[in-house]
């Protein structure tokens, strides 16, 4: 006989940190250092993050506790914006390259990025204060760039920038989907009636 139970699945956002890493749980000695997601919220049992932060990346983070929902925006094709820093001042023609898709190593295979949006930002985004300072103009000019990607590989955005030269200082997640970050605080987390 078939269950007619229903689970209520339970959705989030997060302002993720610098400094923590997108997970709840870590094995070994790496355990120590690590500042994980539950020390910032009481997250119901079950709670997964939809895609992953690093460590030096900040903004957006989704979870949920449906593992359908997660597959469905880490599967491809969900738009995920980002503001990002780079260092010296970007060219036209490296933010051409990066659009029209890019050569970088993953799993240790040269890997084409899909095309995605790149834009020149004309001042540097209104966010908040990063807890670790990043460098300051003595250490020569730096640029803030808008990138649009549809695809997720691992680090992958550093990646890009570093391939056409200029390194990314600070990276910070704005938007998956039709879900911004908007003025939620450093850290906050607000639940969501459901992530499409």
């Amino acid at each position: 006989m078939e269950s007619t139970k229903t689970t209520s699945h339970r959705h989030f956002k997060l302002y993720k940190p610098y400094g923590y890493i997108s997970q709840f749980v870590i094995n070994g000695r790496q355990k120590r250092q690590k500042k994980l997601l539950g020390e910032l919220y009481d997250f119901p049992e079950g709670t997964m993050a939809i895609g992953r932060l690093d460590e030096k990346s900040e903004g957006l983070l989704l979870l949920t506790t449906d593992g359908k929902t997660s597959t469905l925006i880490t599967s491809g094709g969900i738009e995920k914006e980002y503001y990002v820093q780079v260092d010296g001042q970007i060219s036209e023609a490296s933010i051409t390259a990066m659009a029209q898709g890019i050569t970088i190593g993953f799993d240790g295979k040269k890997y084409v990025t899909k095309p995605c949006i790149v834009e020149l930002l004309p001042e540097a985004p209104n966010l908040p204060e990063r807890s670790k300072k990043i460098r300051d103009s003595r250490h020569g000019p730096t640029s803030w760039i808008r990138i649009v990607i549809t695809e997720g590989k691992f680090r992958q955005v550093r990646k890009m920038t570093s391939a056409v030269g200029h390194p990314t200082l600070r990276l910070v997640r704005v938007r998956v989907g039709n879900i911004h970050l908007n003025d939620l605080a450093v850290g906050a987390v607000s639940e969501l009636e459901s992530i499409p």
